[in-house]
């Protein structure tokens, strides 16, 4: 038998944008399969350098999962993020959460960047 989503210890954030098209299918997809979640707006309600430190904590490149460098923002900096410090990243990606790939959804354990419904059906399962 498969664990049900009420066994789950770690509630679900997920970290959204409304005009963003991959966190609406992300989105319709957990409402689908009655998924409780945390929704957080990124730009009203954007993750905390100590959020982004966990978030950086369970990626497996590091700050390049997160960060969307074909963003329109991302070409407009005027700075080499390569001479940021990690903790002068992760305070630009909160002041400037377009930086941020989009959704992010972690239960505290595990992260999912993107829309990615394998993902998120292993997540569950």
């Amino acid at each position: 038998m498969g664990t049900s989503t009420a066994a789950r210890t770690q509630k679900l954030t997920f970290f959204t944008y409304p005009s963003c098209t991959s966190c609406r299918k992300a989105k319709a997809w957990l409402n689908a399969n009655g998924v409780e979640y945390e929704e957080r707006h990124l730009f009203r309600n954007p993750p905390s350098v100590e959020e982004l430190m966990e978030i950086v904590k369970k990626t497996h490149n590091g700050v390049d999962e997160i960060l969307s460098t074909r963003s329109q923002r991302f070409k407009q900096l005027e700075i080499d993020i390569n001479e940021l410090t990690v903790s002068e990243l992760l305070e630009l990606l909160s002041e400037d959460p377009r930086l941020l790939k989009r959704p992010i959804l972690t239960d505290g354990e595990n992260l999912i960047v993107g829309y990615n419904q394998s993902a998120m059906k292993e997540l569950l399962a």
